[in-house]
């Protein structure tokens, strides 16, 4: 057996199959970019809205997709980036991904066509937990925790990235990543 790895900087919150009536996390594959005693935080790396970046800041002429980070400040833009010799504040969260930094230097680096969709992701709200409610929201079996084994998570497919992850975990696993996304469809 196994042992489960734990949830740290960097790794990869992958939804437990059991979660599916939860419409906020169903399918879903978070990146956590914060996590110690007091709390974690997260973003929803497989969730693309209807809209670009150009919809929300019309002064930004970038037509990358904005992803659904998770339910709190859903009003709030948030980005992950891979590239801090660019973007100047950023804060690291593993080897090859930082989170946020200087604005202004991201707006011109867009405006100058100067960033890549495989280097950057934005988000609109982010996944968060207080004192101890990710573990128990582990020990009940919402979630498992993977490494983010990805060369780059920002070019990595959304579609199978949830799939993939229960077929790399295998067992009873490999079932559930082969069902219909409404299960209520069989």
């Amino acid at each position: 057996f196994l042992s489960e790895l734990k949830p740290y900087k960097g790794s990869l919150l992958i939804a437990e199959p059991s979660i599916l009536n939860d419409n906020s996390f169903n399918r879903s594959i978070i990146l956590l970019t914060e996590h110690n005693d007091q709390s974690s935080v997260g973003f929803i790396l497989n969730r693309p809205l209807k809209f670009t970046l150009q919809d929300i800041l019309p002064e930004i002429d970038c037509t990358f997709t904005v992803y659904q980070g998770g339910p709190v400040e859903q009003d709030n833009l948030y980005f992950v980036h891979n590239i801090p010799e660019l973007i100047p504040d950023s804060i690291r969260v593993s080897d090859n991904i930082f989170w946020g930094g200087n604005f202004n230097s991201l707006k011109s680096l867009l405006a100058e066509d100067k960033i890549k969709s495989t280097e950057i992701r934005f988000f609109l709200g982010y996944s968060g937990w207080g004192t101890h409610q990710l573990e128990d929201e582990l020990l009940n079996n919402s979630w498992f925790v993977s490494e983010n084994d990805f060369e780059n998570i920002f070019s990595a497919d959304n579609e199978s990235l949830w799939k993939n992850k229960l077929m790399q975990k295998g067992g009873e696993y490999k079932i559930w990543a082969n069902a219909p996304s409404d299960i209520h469809l069989n």
